[in-house]
């Protein structure tokens, strides 16, 4: 059973930085897909970020060259750097994994940026 762990939410001031962490139990950490969705307040939740088991990587153009996702399988961590936030991207962010057999969810972490 793996288990998604999702840190570093806050609140933050416009044009300012946060890094997100989802920490991921279980074995075989480096082999699936994952990605981060994020929801805000009456929508939908959204996928914003990918990255594979190459490390190869793909955004939605509301978040392409802001936000960074990377990983480290030696620490079953992704990561997810944000930066020159706006208060569009107030939400509460989600990690994912795709296995062959399920979706695995973290709780998620709210992000608050002020204007």
């Amino acid at each position: 059973q793996v288990q998604l762990v999702e840190s570093g939410g806050g609140l933050v001031q416009s044009g300012g930085s946060l890094r997100l962490s989802c920490v991921a139990s279980g074995n075989d950490f480096g082999i699936y897909p994952m990605g981060w969705y994020r929801q805000a307040p009456g929508e939908e939740r959204d996928l914003i970020a990918r990255i594979f088991r190459d490390g190869s990587t793909n955004y939605v153009d509301s978040v392409r060259g802001r936000f960074t996702v990377s990983r480290d399988n030696a620490k079953n961590a992704m990561y997810l750097e944000m930066n020159s936030l706006t208060p569009e991207d107030t939400a509460v962010y989600y990690c994912i994994m795709w296995t062959k057999q399920r979706n695995y969810w973290g709780r998620g972490t709210q992000v608050t940026v002020s204007s």
